[in-house]
């Protein structure tokens, strides 16, 4: 069939299965809680941003320099970062990815995370510290959505391929490069979703 894909958009996804692993995600989910009690500048910047969640973004956004357990698990990002440049094809030999921030999100039933961007970052992401059973995933935007100008409807499958979800799960991973928008849906769950998210930055 003379039909060609083009631009592909990678996502990369997977969970964290080192060892020690377990071990690893009880002291982040302990920290992730702590710091959600602690930080009172971030509790009132996410009232007036994140409504029914927490985050650090705002306040403590660089965990991974203030955190030994942060800066272990940054150690594990760095390998997974660097396989996907590599499906990427990036090009790092004049200079590396470097992790830039790393904050915190706590959303309670309701909280929702609008559709947006990571700018000024290369490669972005999130690690599920703790999912509760039908929590919301990650939803990602078609990049060409905006340019669909007069296109009729789509048939079968076809209809929905316009956002992709990937569930969140405990200890999974999702790496995306950051001009790819996405958004969390409303938490429809009482437990508490806690996920770090982060950049890496090549300049």
């Amino acid at each position: 069939m003379p039909v060609h894909a083009l631009f592909p958009t990678l996502v990369y996804s997977t969970r964290l299965r080192s060892r020690g692993w377990q071990t690893l995600n009880a002291r982040l989910r302990a920290e992730c809680r702590q710091l959600a009690h602690d930080d009172a500048a971030g509790r009132r910047w996410s009232k007036r941003n994140y409504p029914g969640g927490y985050t650090s973004y705002g306040s403590a956004h660089r965990m991974h320099e203030l955190s030994p357990t942060f800066a272990r698990l940054a150690r594990e990002l760095d390998r997974h970062v660097a396989r996907f440049a590599h499906a990427l094809r990036l090009d790092l030999t004049s200079r590396p990815l470097a992790l830039t921030d790393c904050w915190v999100n706590v959303m309670g039933a309701g909280a929702v995370h609008g559709l947006h961007l990571h700018p000024l970052s290369t490669i972005s992401g999130t690690y599920y510290v703790a999912v509760p059973r039908g929590a919301a995933g990650l939803k990602f935007e078609d990049p060409r959505l905006e340019r669909f100008m007069a296109a009729p409807p789509r048939r079968g499958r076809a209809r929905a391929a316009h956002w992709a979800n990937f569930a969140a799960r405990t200890a999974g991973l999702l790496l995306f490069e950051s001009w790819l928008r996405h958004e969390v849906p409303a938490n429809p769950v009482a437990g508490e979703r806690i996920s770090i998210s982060f950049n890496y930055s090549w300049f």
